[in-house]
């Protein structure tokens, strides 16, 4: 993957196993803020997937399916939830070192372009924006400077799937 390559993936899960996963995002428990940054206050609300939740191993099947043979290469060491309330204001922020995997998944029902909420990734001179279209999942190297936006009037959810580069 090139350094400012982001990979998108459409109607990642089938309609049932969307629904099931939005469905989720909705009834579990979460706590106060996520910190991205010693430097930055919390924000929004998090939700960390316990692995013996049966949506980790169907998330975690269908990525290593979608990554074959370099699966081997990367450790998934988190998996969770980032809730943000309309008019929060994320941080840009890093993942992880250079080679290491993040996966954004955007559970949704629905959206439109005026909701906002795109994923923003800066790469030097110029801010990407990648829309949270429902049932997306999108991955990029976790080095890259990012942030969540939120939506305008509704709460915006990601499922945020963390790999670590393996050393060989």
């Amino acid at each position: 993957m090139s350094e400012y390559n982001v990979m998108v993936s459409d109607d990642y899960f089938t309609k049932l196993e969307h629904q099931f996963i939005y469905n989720y995002c909705l009834t579990c428990e979460y706590s106060y803020g996520e910190v991205d940054s010693s430097e930055t206050p919390p924000t929004g609300l998090v939700h960390n997937i316990p692995e013996t939740h049966e949506i980790y191993p169907l998330i975690e099947y269908r990525i290593k399916k979608s990554m074959a043979d370099e699966a081997s290469k990367f450790h998934l060491y988190r998996m969770y939830i980032n809730c943000f309330a309309p008019s929060e204001n994320p941080y840009f922020h890093t993942d992880g070192k250079e080679g290491d995997l993040t996966f954004l998944y955007y559970p949704n029902i629905d959206w439109e372009v005026n909701e906002g909420g795109e994923t923003q990734i800066y790469n030097g001179d110029v801010i990407n924006g990648y829309p949270p279209i429902p049932n997306r999942m999108i991955l990029f190297d976790a080095s890259l400077l990012h942030r969540a936006t939120c939506f305008r009037s509704t709460h915006r959810f990601t499922i945020a799937i963390k790999y670590e580069l393996l050393d060989k």
